[in-house]
């Protein structure tokens, strides 16, 4: 079993249902020639050729438009937007047609396609280049958001996501692509979309966290007696697994790097505060990115939830 980065199994899980499945083709900026802006899909234009690996104008709306017509007649298309974004060029083709055709259809058409994006900050990058909104489309009926905290964990939800009949959002954490090995497994093997992972079993705190948090909140969190949950999709997210602990531990904390509010974190807020108000004995805390735009480089490091802010949080909630 090969020890791989998160790079290394994107590839391999598009290199592997590319062999399955001929259905399956990839659309973006520098996606063939140069392999993407990360070199997620360096090797395969020399495999499938131009036909099933397509370098695209830089127009993010024409990319998703066209991606969602071959979905729509048969084809299985991933799109690669250079950055989350970047893709806000494409919103009213995500929001207005991807996610509506099964039900504007009664049904006899779906959209079987995945748009990854390389999103989050850590990498230090200009403008634009470190974005967290993953909360928008999250609101969107009709989308999945998906989101693999590491290797093993990509190519398994990957897999998942070019099989499922409708439009997948697949966001990979910019920060963990190169940081984190894991062993990820050759051949079949898929994770469900809308399961979570408990990282962590604990007893005392529920610590909810997604993409490139987990990794921080697993090394903050060493000393304490917490139960980590790995949401890996946000929409739909698995209620139960969160339920379930919450009832056990009646402490929660999330943590995201998206902005406080209206970030994906009130969204969990509120659902446990509506199913499982009678088991908390300590308010809903939430450690997240400030409410302005992510800064350029000599700021990110203050902008991003660090393991002082995490650890202050878990002990305030165990001091209640």
């Amino acid at each position: 079993m090969a020890t791989l980065n998160m790079v290394q199994a994107v590839n391999l899980a598009l290199r592997e249902e590319m062999e399955r499945d001929d259905r399956v083709l990839i659309l973006g900026e520098d996606v063939g020639q140069d392999g993407g802006v990360f070199r997620v899909t360096e090797g395969l234009l020399d495999r499938f050729g131009k036909g099933r690996v397509v370098d695209t104008p830089l127009a993010e709306s024409a990319i998703v438009g066209t991606a969602i017509g071959l979905s729509l007649y048969g084809l299985r298309p991933v799109v690669e937007i250079q950055f989350l974004g970047f893709i806000y060029a494409a919103f009213d083709q995500i929001f207005a047609h991807a996610a509506r055709y099964r039900n504007r259809s009664r049904g006899r058409y779906t959209c079987p396609l995945v748009i990854r994006a390389p999103y989050g900050s850590g990498i230090k990058a200009p403008e634009l280049h470190e974005e967290s909104s993953e909360a928008f489309f999250c609101h969107m009926p009709g989308i999945k958001v998906v989101v693999p905290s590491g290797p093993h964990a990509a190519k398994g939800l990957l897999l998942s996501a070019i099989r499922d009949p409708d439009p997948v959002l697949f966001l990979e954490p910019t920060r963990l692509y190169r940081l984190i090995r894991e062993e990820v497994p050759e051949g079949e093997y898929t994770i469900p979309i809308g399961k979570a992972r408990v990282a962590r079993q604990g007893d005392d705190v529920t610590v909810i966290a997604w993409g490139s948090m987990l990794e921080r909140v697993m090394k903050a969190l060493e000393p304490f007696n917490a139960e980590i949950i790995d949401l890996l999709t946000l929409s739909p997210f698995d209620s139960e697994t969160v339920l379930g602990s919450v009832e056990k531990t009646g402490r929660v904390l999330i943590v995201h790097e998206a902005p406080r509010t209206c970030g994906f974190g009130a969204e969990l807020a509120a659902t446990i505060a509506e199913e499982a108000m009678l088991s908390l004995r300590a308010p809903v805390l939430r450690v997240a990115g400030p409410d302005v735009p992510v800064p350029l480089a000599r700021l990110v490091d203050y902008y991003l939830p660090d393991a002082a802010r995490i650890t202050a949080a878990v002990e305030e909630l165990l001091r209640y």
